[in-house]
């Protein structure tokens, strides 16, 4: 899966690549031609006292360092530009695909989950492309060519590698192999904790109104214990790699000095070239804990990959249509035919048969019990969800051919717990109108109740909102949603429960605004108050996911028990009646 991330993303940075790696190549050359330089200094300078020619070398030793450094710097910086480009473009291909994501997909995955994807799992990625390229291009040149530098050297020494090299590769590679799984363990760890911390921070006024602080502490002591002794697991195996890799560089140390002193009292071997070959065998050992470094951070690195191409590879089930319908040749009417939808592995579906029409200039109101699937079935509609039996018509086209744009002008829903983003209150207004005017926002506001409550905000319009609009109550949250929509001007209006935190006073208001506000389009109420739905047009009843009954209140109140006893449930028969 790595290897497919990384093919898949950095095709467009070929030639970034190309340079950094002949840069690597460059100064790993001169890297590994130093020691040799050295050696002839010492052998034909400093023993036979030429100041002449150790002026010379030396001088040509410099030039090879400025090559080196100005390489190796060029290298970095590719490097850096090209890792963090990957980072960037993985990054906006998580995100893309998030957000073609239907409701089915992002509770398939859990919003922690696909944060953490799209942050920490690229990061771990982005990290391992910027050590490969800056440590592990150079690391098998170095390993290769000091190897042949070294038996350059001194052939029969050289048996010292034969010997340190495979003990190296096979103690890495037992290591590594046993990392993987904790590393994917750590993942799904770091999951939980991110899951948990949102939990309680977006459930705070819950925790304390039933002083469960001890409770949710406890959570999350056992969240963060289960993925610290994970990640010490980890932690004690990484820890064994430098240990054992110094240890066999020190035994091959003293082994090369003891040998090459030997070799160099038989007069086998000159002073020049046991430094050499001493100083190539800490390149080799360079070379190979770099690389050990690496193999350390490719385990977690697969383990994010997996995990990126798992959102990648997972398809939506709202699929945009091959060839979409852009214009509508009528206004507004929604129609849903024998309408159905089951999520996948259910026994039993949340709709099934639904079947009605909601026109222009008429208010169409939904009620039913908890659970009867009410706001599944407004889902249906903007295309939360895709109908899994029948179809949704919109002015007798199938929401599943409407362009995506056309569709978001025509048809806008007021969820039942609306999300407000950061910003401001014209910010989130001008969600989507973005051109829209003061004035129209003012009156969106005037027409939803809104607008006494945020001229005494400080700074009106440019009031600052929190993150879900956490800084204004839950009718403020909800009159604010309602005036954003009515910004937008849809000709299908649907609001799910969307009055259910304002007091009666305000609902009426803001009902009977509403009603001259929309008089020409389609309006669809789903709705647990029996008060904000009387005077609808038409009242649909759903128990257990089917339609029971379609009247008007009083028609209903006759002959639909269902309808009855949810009235009956809140007012008396004289209110009622």
């Amino acid at each position: 899966m790595l290897i497919r991330l990384l093919r898949a993303h950095l095709g467009p940075y070929k030639k970034p690549i190309a340079l950094l790696v002949l840069l690597q190549l460059l100064q790993t050359c001169a890297t590994l031609y130093l020691p040799t330089l050295n050696a002839d200094i010492i052998d034909n300078g400093v023993v036979t006292g030429d100041t002449g020619y150790i002026l010379e070398f030396g001088g040509l030793m410099i030039a090879i360092s400025v090559v080196q450094v100005a390489c190796n710097i060029g290298a970095v910086f590719y490097a850096a530009r090209t890792a963090s480009a990957l980072g960037r473009d993985v990054r906006a291909a998580v995100f893309e695909r998030v957000q073609s994501f239907s409701a089915r997909e992002v509770g398939q995955f859990g919003a922690p989950s696909l944060i953490t994807r799209t942050t920490n799992d690229v990061q771990q990625v982005q990290m391992l492309v910027l050590m490969g390229f800056t440590m592990m291009v150079s690391a098998p040149i170095m390993c290769v060519g000091g190897i042949i530098m070294a038996l350059g050297q001194d052939v029969p020494l050289s048996g010292v590698l034969v010997a340190v090299v495979p003990v190296l590769g096979i103690s890495v590679s037992l290591i590594v192999r046993r990392m993987r799984p904790l590393f994917r363990t750590m993942q799904t760890r770091l999951d939980t904790v991110n899951q948990v911390l949102r939990e309680q921070i977006t459930g705070n006024r819950v925790i304390r109104a039933f002083v469960k602080d001890d409770y949710e502490k406890g959570r999350f002591r056992k969240a963060n214990t289960e993925l610290t002794d994970v990640s010490l697991a980890a932690g004690r195996l990484m820890t064994l790699m430098f240990p054992i890799v110094m240890t066999v560089v020190n035994v091959a140390s003293v082994a090369v000095v003891w040998f090459g002193a030997q070799r160099i009292d038989s007069g086998g071997m000159r002073i020049g070239a046991l430094t050499a070959f001493l100083a190539y065998l800490m390149q080799i050992v360079m070379a190979v804990m770099m690389a050990t470094f690496m193999f350390m951070m490719v385990p977690r690195a697969e383990v994010c990959a997996e995990r990126i191409e798992e959102v990648l590879d997972t398809a939506s089930s709202v699929v945009p249509p091959a060839d979409p319908v852009r214009e509508l040749s009528r206004h507004g009417q929604l129609e849903l035919r024998g309408a159905g939808f089951c999520y996948p592995g259910a026994e039993e579906p949340v709709l099934r048969d639904i079947s009605l029409v909601a026109r222009p200039g008429e208010t169409t109101a939904i009620i039913g019990s908890t659970g009867s699937g009410k706001s599944t079935l407004l889902g249906l509609v903007p295309r939360l969800f895709d109908v899994t039996d029948g179809e949704v018509l919109v002015d007798g086209v199938d929401v599943r051919r409407l362009e995506p744009v056309l569709m978001a002008k025509t048809v806008s829903l007021v969820p039942q717990k609306p999300y407000l983003f950061s910003g401001t209150v014209s910010t989130n207004l001008r969600y989507g109108k973005p051109d829209a005017t003061d004035e129209e926002l003012w009156h969106a506001l005037e027409v939803a109740q809104a607008r006494q409550f945020v001229e005494e905000l400080e700074g009106g319009l440019n009031a600052p909102v929190a993150q879900g609009g956490t800084n204004v109550s839950g009718g403020q949250r909800q009159r604010l949603a309602i005036a954003r929509t009515l910004v937008q001007r849809p000709e299908i209006y649907l609001f799910d429960d969307s009055f259910s935190a304002l007091d009666y006073a305000t609902d009426a208001a803001l009902r009977a605004a509403l009603g001259r506000e929309t008089a020409d389009a389609t309006v669809v109420i789903v709705a647990q108050r029996v008060s904000t739905i009387r005077d609808a047009d038409r009242i649909v009843v759903l128990d257990e996911g089917r339609v029971v009954g379609t009247g008007r209140h009083h028609e209903l109140m006759a002959g639909n028990e269902t309808y009855r006893e949810i009235v009956l449930s809140q007012l008396t028969e004289a209110e009622a009646a």
